[in-house]
């Protein structure tokens, strides 16, 4: 862990930063573009699209930042299958992205389908300011939550949206499960596991159930 990184939990007050962090290190990749190929339009969507998503971790998960706010994560304790209002999901996805919603639904539709069961925290957002990366303040934040995940014998679960990110949870202990292909041309996303500490190693991801197995097939409910 880079020890010269303070971590600690965010509160209201960080609200404007972190939206601003969480937008533009999500500004440019492959699902970016897939989500919304004009760039101009992303970036206003994703403001609206993240202030949602950390007013909500706010209240409803756990969120993380640097003490110059040049980071963020979102986490959820997922200690049972979490319960989906999907009619209020899809307003409030229509009212953030507009003509681009529909692949927004899509996105989520597939990410929850295919979540494992087993009780887990989930990292739904990993951010750094791109200006503060490959500096190790990414994995500074991880190492700080897996930390108090292995005390308390729980695993972790994400989506790695490219190649560079799926690295960087490698080397914090994720294995791959079966991948997300999102489709019309959509990126490959890659299901990662981060078992619980066993004593010969970590526990394995959990096997694909039927939901799974049917979102592979390209039904997501």
């Amino acid at each position: 862990m880079n020890k010269s990184v303070t971590v600690r939990p965010a509160t209201r007050t960080d609200a404007g930063p972190l939206i601003a962090v969480l937008a533009e290190a999500f500004h440019e990749g492959p699902l970016a573009d897939w989500l919304i190929p004009d760039p101009d339009d992303r970036r206003t969507v994703y403001y609206r699209y993240f202030r949602d998503a950390l007013q909500h971790g706010l209240q409803h998960g756990e969120v993380y930042t640097t003490g110059d706010q040049s980071a963020v994560t979102i986490w959820y304790p997922r200690l049972e299958p979490a319960p989906a209002d999907t009619r209020q999901r899809l307003e409030t996805l229509e009212r953030i992205a507009g003509p681009y919603a529909p692949k927004f639904v899509l996105l989520e539709e597939m990410f929850d389908a295919a979540h494992p069961d087993q009780p887990h925290h989930y990292l739904a957002y990993a951010a750094v300011d791109p200006a503060r990366q490959n500096r190790g303040v990414g994995a500074a934040m991880l190492t700080h939550h897996h930390r108090r995940l292995d005390q308390l014998g729980l695993p972790a679960y994400l989506e790695a949206s490219n190649m560079r990110n799926r690295r960087l949870y490698l080397r914090h202990d994720y294995t791959a499960g079966l991948t997300i292909v999102l489709p019309s041309g959509g990126p490959t996303i890659w299901r990662m596991w981060r078992g619980a500490p066993t004593g010969t190693g970590r526990t394995p991801f959990p096997p694909t159930t039927a939901r799974e197995a049917a979102q592979r097939r390209g039904w997501p409910r």
